[in-house]
């Protein structure tokens, strides 16, 4: 069975809801980071900071982040699989170190952030909406990473 109709519709209503409060990129960060201190380092408006604190390229690089799940949604609904729209996406994940690992603690922290931006929305349904999504978008990096 495909991504449905109904699953785009769970990832586009939490979508707009994260749209809604910046705090939430912070908090996707502090998660990662919280998970992976290493990672640090692979996000230049992190690195030279204690903790994380909130700019306007934080914002920037998180809406991306989550705007390219949203479009992959979109995109496994209307055609089963996942293009990025980045071709440089691949070369930029390898420059950075990114391992396999990373992706699983992103998915963990867009996960608990769509939770915390979801609220009483959240559920099971919409979780899984949202990882079926990430899993094809990182599928897609992982294969411009080869």
């Amino acid at each position: 069975m495909g991504f449905t109709e109904k699953q785009e519709a769970l990832v586009n209503s939490s979508w707009e809801l994260f749209k809604q409060n910046p705090s939430y990129s912070v908090l996707f960060y502090t998660i990662i980071l919280k998970k992976a201190p290493a990672a640090k380092g692979m996000f230049s408006f992190l690195k030279d900071s204690a903790e994380v604190v909130d700019s306007p390229k934080l914002q920037a690089h998180a809406e991306k982040v989550f705007g390219m799940v949203h479009d992959s949604a979109i995109q496994l609904r209307a055609s089963g699989e996942v293009v990025l729209g980045d071709v440089t996406l691949g070369a930029i994940h390898i420059q950075k170190g990114v391992i396999d690992p990373h992706f699983v603690v992103v998915k963990e922290a867009l996960l608990d952030t769509i939770k915390e931006a979801s609220g009483e929305k959240w559920s099971e349904e919409l979780s899984t909406a949202w990882e079926i999504a990430y899993e094809g978008l990182a599928s897609a990096i992982k294969k411009a990473m080869n």
